[in-house]
């Protein structure tokens, strides 16, 4: 044993620091693997709600968007169009859209807010394909009887023009709306269904 005095204040303001210190220095090791698992900022973005500008979709027609890394379809319906879809009623599998792909709001005949403006995922239920929109009536490779819509050339599938899948095709289920609200008259959100849309 030493003969010295042990400063006993000194030896309390070291080990203060040294703990202080460390702490400091484990905290900052910390924040990068914390940080690592939150989303990135690309990440964020691919979720994030799409504006989608609607002011110069002609009647008729479909405007393609991309949402979630899937395609998004917006489809300006004809009067024509919209007069055909109860007709359908007795070819379709689930003809009052019981089964829950879509939001509550879009239960409906026509599956949307706006009769006139469908908002859909355009993504095949049963297997994931891209469906093409045949939006003429009776083409002759689909038949006199086809009131328009969407054929899924992978296997067949065929959707009315309200994303409705008919009966005796693979896929099982109509086809997603996803959550979607208008800002104006001109302008659809689709991923963003807040205020009630």
């Amino acid at each position: 044993m030493s003969n010295q005095q042990v400063d006993r204040s000194k030896r309390r303001f070291l080990i203060a620091a040294t703990t202080a210190v460390g702490g400091v220095a484990g905290v900052a090791v910390m924040v990068p693997f914390v940080m690592s698992m939150l989303p990135s900022e690309r990440a964020k973005a691919a979720g994030a709600p799409v504006d989608v500008d609607i002011s110069k979709l002609e009647s008729g027609m479909l405007l393609a968007v991309a949402w979630q890394g899937k395609p998004v379809w917006v489809v300006n319906r004809t009067k024509e169009m919209l007069a055909r879809l109860p007709k359908n009623d007795s070819f379709l599998l689930d003809p009052k859209s019981e089964q829950p792909q879509q939001p509550e709001y879009c239960k409906n005949e026509w599956r949307s807010i706006k009769p006139e403006f469908l908002v859909v995922v355009g993504i095949c239920t049963h297997l994931g394909c891209s469906p093409t929109f045949r939006k003429e009536v009776g083409a002759a490779d689909l038949g006199a009887d086809w009131p328009g819509g969407w054929l899924c050339p992978c296997h067949g599938s065929k959707y009315d023009l309200a994303a409705r899948v008919f009966k005796d095709v693979p896929a099982p289920l109509n086809m997603d709306i996803p959550p979607y609200k208008f800002v104006n008259d001109n302008l659809i959100l689709v991923g963003d269904d807040s205020k009630g849309a």
